[in-house]
């Protein structure tokens, strides 16, 4: 049952409402015919257009002043923002966890704080928007009998997933406290050696880890053009040093738009709360958590990680009665084949 709805008689008045609405989710198709089925998200439709700006509604940092859409060259399409625009990317998959990648936008129905929204702008197939990705490592006492490991299959991960020409990544370490290693960069070999120059030992702050990289370096990653952005979280999910509680580190994940996918490591034959807590952040976000049986089982982990971000969907729509509030905003986006299961964040706060 989607979370938020205690009971059956208030979940199922809310789900025959969006099975109403979804006729018009459907219709409200982008400018461009061919924009559900291309490799690429359409441009915005030019009808009822907003003043573009650079602002989304899950960013609560300043806004940059207007300005007009621009090209990305690495992309070679143009996108115009809007105030009031929520880029979302979600993944589908069915009942054994495989993804399924040629659905149509007349196969979902989408609910924004329980409405439809007004307006849909494009819809994208195996959406190739550039990635933003932090790669973030538990590098407390608890984990380092299998520390080497986990850095070599994180860097494989790397190397298989970041394009330099278009993606970029940063490497954090956290113990007691979040440590950079490496900025956002592009150079694979910069992002190796930032992964290999992590030691461990410490107590262990994950909130605070999860909640320094949204903040810092994911809720302003992005420029004048649409773009992924993923956390890519390696931990235990243990938690005995944080300011922060987990509550705060999935809302400023929220506010950045962060998918975040947790791989834990800890291989015992039973899961206890810090797999729990991991599980709570990835559903939260959008995301998934995976729990390697064996740590030499944690390269399928970051392949299943890559498997997903080449198959998600890109929907770009405008909210029906929006209001820069502040406010937190549910979603709620299903698909009408209900043997499918739809992997997007829970919703996003709006500008203040």
């Amino acid at each position: 049952m989607i979370k938020g709805f205690p009971t059956i008689l208030r979940f199922v008045p809310v789900l025959l409402f969006a099975f109403s609405v979804s006729s018009a989710f459907a219709q409200a198709v982008p400018a461009s015919p061919a924009s559900a089925t291309s490799g690429s998200p359409a441009p915005v439709a030019a009808g009822n257009q907003a003043q573009p700006t650079q602002t989304s509604p899950a960013q609560t940092s300043p806004a940059t002043a207007p300005g007009q859409a621009q090209e990305n060259p690495d992309q070679q399409y143009t996108i115009t923002r809007q105030v009031n625009e929520v880029d979302l990317v979600f993944s589908v998959t069915d009942h054994h966890g495989h993804f399924i990648r040629d659905l149509q936008q007349s196969d979902f129905a989408l609910l924004d704080d329980q409405k439809a929204p007004e307006r849909v702008y494009s819809f994208t197939q195996q959406t190739n928007l550039p990635l933003r990705v932090g790669i973030v490592i538990d590098t407390s006492t608890s984990i380092r009998t299998r520390f080497q490991f986990e850095q070599q299959a994180a860097i494989e991960f790397l190397l298989q997933i970041v394009k330099p020409s278009t993606d970029k990544a940063f490497v954090m370490g956290f113990d007691v406290t979040p440590d950079y290693k490496q900025d956002w960069t592009n150079s694979l070999d910069l992002l190796t050696t930032g992964i290999n120059s992590l030691r461990p030992g410490g107590g262990t702050a994950l909130f605070d880890a999860v909640y320094s990289a949204c903040r810092d370096k994911l809720l302003t990653a992005r420029g004048t053009e649409p773009v992924r952005k993923a956390i890519v979280l390696v931990s235990d999910g243990d938690d005995n040093q944080s300011h922060a509680y987990l509550d705060d580190a999935i809302k400023e994940c929220q506010r950045a738009e962060t998918i975040v996918y947790a791989i834990s490591t800890n291989v015992s034959p039973s899961r206890d709360r810090g797999d729990d807590t991991l599980q709570k952040i990835a559903l939260a976000t959008g995301g998934r958590a995976f729990y390697p049986k064996r740590i030499e089982d944690m390269p399928v982990s970051f392949a299943d990680i890559q498997d997903e971000l080449r198959s998600q969907y890109a929907l770009v729509y405008k909210p029906a009665d929006f209001k820069a509030d502040g406010a937190f905003r549910p979603i709620y986006l299903f698909c009408h084949n209900r043997g499918y299961q739809v992997n997007v964040r829970k919703g996003y706060f709006a500008p203040k």
